[in-house]
């Protein structure tokens, strides 16, 4: 192991591995397989350094370290001799701190920054291209097509399109780096912790302080934290090492060396991998940047991702737009060198006609639209991590929006994990877990009648389990109050042991009986199963099975726990109230099977123990466990089983659970579960929880094999809610009724059912509004999300287990609980730190970030596009002169419509966005022809139109008619004036109109704000000065507008060099009129739209 040496810059925290094998892809998979051949060739030749001339510099440094790891060769004794560490007792104190020191702490170093990369995204990226493209042709006509005389009108564009590149570039980079600081810091928060061995104590650490020589615990759902070499393996351990192999089998975990090359054998764990069946404990061997996910990464890691949803969104506007504004720019250029060059010679010159083509395009860009992008993405990642929702990346957020199905794992994610048993049965004699306990105070020195099996049910229960006591919280007296380290189910069954019988402690039952072999709970099995070794005489005098027989020493005892209805195939006895055995007929199962459902029923896990005594003369020879004959064996002996009892546990829902439930149907997500669990069981946790509203769904039995796909009625959202509705309601709105579709309502399926299912059933099934999924495996669970995937659903998944890792990466959404296993969480897009609603939160953001983005685009676009594009027109096409300035187009789009732009992404939420459809991606898109016809034929014709009257207006008060004006072509610009004004004052009087075109515009964008900042509902009802819409800074933002405009217009540089000019002061008046009427206008037009929400005003509505 080699000593820490130091880096540049900040390291990638453990937790943060996910991130980095999101980003290299197939990358890692490619230099893994690469390195792992060479690595193999290279230990195969006994000349290494002729194999490593043949190899690039940066490769062979490589290659030689790793062919001369030898940690998977060595013995465990040597491993720990040459680690300088105990196997027992883990590293000792006086050791952390100098490892610290020699090693550093387990990171993996960042990626060098592309620096280039990002300087031409933030100079050339969005509509940077145009405006750059722009400002050449204004330097072009400046000089040398303006030649003799160079207007610095265009050389003052030209400058002033490159300040505005500049100021976005800075922006851009500013924002960038914000919301990246933002991200690291959700990165951070991740969970990675891991438990280790030291001073003999098992202790839980962040991954990111585990040093070499530490002893490692490793379960099922952990993400290893290191490289690590296994000293101690279940026979069932499985790693899954895809992101680094590309293979999707799991690779068995083993003690002994399989490989001579380091990248293939199985008794190393390497760093980021996840455990996926099985335990062990290691030896961590290499940490940070000499793990193997450290050295892989040396080839492929940079800052390289794919675009979002909402990128893809923005890049396609930006396409719309440039192939609109360099349409009609060369239909401008064409008109002028087909007609107006040779009809009116002298009425625009080339730099001229260039000029006003660059006023096209500064027309159709809305240059303030990429500063909103930025500004939004920054919004929802402090948005996301206030509600205590941690975002891998904002994908996530804008992806979140368009789901439709919501698939939930149960325990831990629905219910709050904080299991008990709460009774428990001795074949028919049932009994709550307090009458155990005091069956055992009161009788518990007999040893006779049901003290006996419960004595046994006591002892299987504590060595049948994975979990164990937290020896940090060995000082408090009441041992239900005691941490554990266990999946729930267990360590509700540890407390049950260690509290049913004060004479005998689990502890005590645990150090009377030698482990021999074990087969941990997965969830495929669904059961546990262990083999021990009885050592006292007390233990095996309560393991005697009936009194003429014997237990002793040399006997092993097999338990095995885990569901009933598979259990049960495997026992042919079962003990009976009074001690004695009796045969598992026919009567006595169903009389389980019944006990087990009325328990279901009430919403009860119901789990199953049964044992067997394996004689002396039964126990094979050769007793190595990690042995694959061994484990045949095993497996043959976990049969003919003995039922013991039936524990039932039971797991309280969280309390926001149910109103979770309604909030996702109200906003038109139909909610799943999707569960391990018996049937009966899940169906009543579904009615508790309200994701069943009727007491007898429909089963397998209801689907029709043989439908054809096209008979198949197709699912059709019935939630309604009023659009009218004031932001006051808003909490009646979310108890709006589901109504049943065509009567397919409720469907409960268990996992034997998934395995029937044909492609007409699958689209039955997509058409229920309420299902339940019980006793999944974790394939069946993948198969759910992916049949609903193919019928173009959004699915997002919930879960906390190793079980459900696949179906959450599987997902559009993976939403991982933070308390879940590392497995979940690395799969996982999304998690939640603390309330299960906090998912709610997370949907109102990814919808609010579309529809504020939505709103920009309706106030940028009539003043900032469309009144901008007419003054041009006109001028080419009508021979007046142009009603808006180029300059002043782009203080519009640059300065006066931003400040409104930014304000309207702080919008919150409009009442009504919960309970609206989730956008369809392929269909409702961020632009669209309703927006295009609200931006353009509505809101921005009236401000074209106004702005034209205004102009004309202006000019017919000064005397010059637009009969005098329109077509008038080279006559307005004549050197010798025009109708009686001099060449000087009609220049004058033109940059005057100009500006009161120009002041109408920037009113008018006051209305629009207003009108813009709700889809349907009233002003009145979402009030920008008071309440939950509440939204201050429109009111500063138009303020701002304003000022910027009295300084563009009275600040004598302006008027000079930019030919601007002051306005009178009742052309200041009249467009506060017109403002009023656009906001008239759109209040009507929503009024409408709610009166008559089928009309087809309604549809065409954006």
């Amino acid at each position: 192991m080699a000593p820490k040496t130091k880096d540049k810059g900040k390291s990638i925290r453990f937790s943060d591995t996910d991130a980095l094998r999101r980003d290299q892809g197939n990358e890692n998979i490619i230099a893994y397989r690469t390195l792992s051949i060479t690595v193999s060739e290279a230990t195969q030749e006994k000349s290494l350094r002729n194999k490593l001339q043949k190899s690039q510099k940066k490769e062979e440094a490589l290659v030689n370290e790793l062919a001369e790891i030898t940690y998977h060769k060595l013995t465990v004794e040597e491993l720990a001799q040459r680690l300088g560490t105990s196997i027992e007792l883990g590293l000792e104190t006086d050791q952390i701190q100098k490892r610290l020191e020699l090693y550093g702490k387990n990171a993996i170093s960042p990626p060098p920054n592309n620096i280039i990369r990002k300087l031409f995204g933030y100079f050339f990226g969005g509509f940077c291209g145009l405006l750059w493209f722009a400002s050449i042709i204004c330097w072009i006509s400046w000089q040398p097509l303006g030649n003799p005389n160079p207007s610095p009108l265009n050389l003052a564009l030209a400058v002033i399109l490159m300040m505005v590149i500049f100021l976005q570039a800075i922006f851009n980079a500013y924002q960038d780096w914000s919301t990246s600081k933002v991200m690291n810091s959700i990165n951070n928060m991740l969970p990675s912790n891991c438990k280790v061995v030291r001073d003999g104590k098992i202790t839980t650490l962040e991954a990111i302080q585990v040093l070499p020589g530490d002893v490692v615990h490793i379960k099922i759902g952990d993400k290893i934290p290191a490289d690590i070499r296994l000293i101690q393996a279940s026979d069932d351990l499985r790693f899954d090492r895809s992101f680094l192999t590309g293979e999707s089998d799991a690779i068995p975990g083993t003690v002994e060396c399989t490989d001579e090359n380091p990248l293939e054998t199985h008794n190393l764990a390497m760093m980021g991998t996840n455990c996926i069946n099985g335990s062990a404990i290691g030896i961590v061997i290499s940490i940070g940047d000499k793990t193997m996910m450290g050295q892989v990464a040396r080839f492929t890691m940079d800052n390289r991702t794919e675009r979002t949803i909402l990128q893809h969104e923005i890049l396609r506007f930006v396409l719309i737009i440039a192939t609109l504004s360099l349409s009609v720019g060369a239909i401008c250029i064409i008109t002028w060198a087909a007609w107006l060059r040779v009809d009116y010679p002298t009425y625009l010159t080339l730099s001229n006609a260039l000029i006003d083509v660059i006023s096209v395009v500064v027309a159709f860009v809305p240059e303030g639209m990429p500063v909103a992008v930025t500004l939004c993405l920054t919004l929802i990642a402090r948005r996301m991590q206030k509600a205590n929702v941690l975002c891998k990346v904002l994908t996530t957020v804008e992806t979140l929006g368009c789901v439709n199905i919501l698939c939930s794992d149960k325990t831990g994610t629905l219910t709050e994990n904080k299991m008990h048993v709460s009774d428990v049965s001795i074949f028919d004699d049932q009994f709550t877990a307090v009458v155990a306990r005091d069956q055992f105070v009161a009788h518990g020195a007999s040893q006779s009648g049901i003290i006996r099996p419960l004595a046994l049910m006591q002892i299987g229960a504590s060595l049948c389990n994975g979990a164990k006591f937290d020896m940090s919280d060995a000082d408090k007296k009441d041992v239900l109050q005691m941490a554990t380290i266990g999946d729930a189910t267990d360590s509700a069954i540890l407390k049950f042991s260690a509290t049913v019988n004060p004479r005998l402690t689990s502890e005590s039952i645990c150090s009377q009986a030698n482990p021999v072999y074990e087969v941990p709970f997965n969830s495929k099995n669904k059961w546990m199963m262990t083999i021990h070794q009885p050592v006292t005489a007390g233990l095996c005098s309560v393991l005697n099975p009936n009194a003429d027989s014997e237990v002793d020493n040399t006997d092993w005892v097999l338990f095995c726990k885990g569901a009933p209805d598979v259990i049960m195939g495997r026992c042919r006895q079962v003990i009976l109230p009074d001690g004695t055995l009796a045969e598992l007929s026919e009567k006595r199962r169903e009389a389980l099977q019944c006990l087990q459902e009325k328990w279901a029923n009430d919403g009860k896990r119901v789990l199953m123990l049964a044992y067997r005594i394996i004689k002396h003369k039964d126990i094979p020879s050769n007793s190595n466990a990690s042995s694959s004959k061994f484990t045949t064996w095993a497996s043959e002996m976990n049969h003919d089983l003995t039922i013991v009892g039936l524990l039932a546990i039971v797991d309280p829902p969280r309390p926001e659970t149910m109103s979770t439930v309604q909030s996702c149907r109200t906003a038109g997500i139909r909610f799943y579960m999707v569960t391990g669990d018996f049937p009966l069981t899940a169906a009543s946790i579904a009615r508790q929880v309200g994701i069943f509203t009727t007491s007898h769904p429909h089963t397998i039995q209801n689907l029709d094999p043989s439908l054809d796909i096209n008979m198949v009625e197709k699912y059709i959202p019935t939630t309604y809610v009023q659009d009218d509705a004031p932001a006051d309601d808003e909490e009646k709105n979310s108890s709006s009724t589901i109504v049943p579709t065509s009567g397919k309502h409720a469907l409960l399926l268990s996992g034997s059912d998934i395995m029937t299912l044909n492609d007409s059933m699958w689209e039955q099934v997509c058409q229920y509004q309420e299902i339940v999924f019980a006793r999944t495996s974790p394939d069946q669970k993948l198969r759910v999300v992916k049949e609903f995937q193919k019928r173009e659903n959004v699915v997002a998944v919930t879960g906390d287990g190793v079980n459900d890792a696949p179906a959450l990466k599987a997902a559009d959404v993976g939403v991982a609980i933070a308390t879940g296993s590392d497995v979940a969480i690395e799969a996982a897009d999304m998690i939640l730190l603390d309330k299960f609603s906090s998912i709610i939160d997370a949907v109102m953001n990814g919808r609010l970030v579309f529809d504020n983005l939505k709103k920009v685009i309706i106030y940028l676009l009539p003043a900032g596009s469309w009144s901008e594009l007419w003054p041009v027109v006109v001028n080419i096409f009508l021979g007046s002169p142009q009603t808006l300035s180029s300059f002043q187009m782009i203080v519009i789009c640059v300065l006066t419509d931003l400040l409104p732009s930014l304000a309207i992404m702080m919008e919150q939420p409009e009442s009504d966005l919960l309970s609206r459809p989730p956008r369809r991606p392929k269909h409702d898109r961020l632009v669209n022809f309703k927006l295009l016809a609200q931006a353009y034929g509505f809101i921005g014709l009236m401000e074209m139109l106004s702005s034209m009257f205004m102009f004309y207006y202006f000019m017919s008060e000064n005397g010059l008619p637009p009969s005098k004006v329109f077509l008038s072509f080279d006559q307005f610009n004549s050197p010798d004036g025009y109708m009686g004004y001099t060449a000087a004052q009609i220049t004058a009087l033109t940059n005057t109109a100009q500006s009161v075109y120009f002041v109408n515009l920037v009113i008018c964008q006051w209305g629009n704000v207003l009108s813009s900042r709700t889809r349907r509902l009233s002003l009145t009802d979402a009030n920008p000065l008071w309440g939950k819409s509440k939204n201050l800074y429109l009111f500063g933002a138009m303020c701002g507008a304003l000022a910027i405009a009295l300084i563009i217009l009275y600040v004598p540089v302006f008027n000079v060099y930019l030919g601007t000019s002051p306005v009178p002061v009742k052309y200041w008046f009249i467009p506060f009129g017109w403002a009023l009427m656009i906001m008239v206008a759109d209040e009507l037009r929503k009024l409408f739209i709610r009166t008559f929400p089928r009309s087809l005003l309604a549809r065409c509505a954006w």
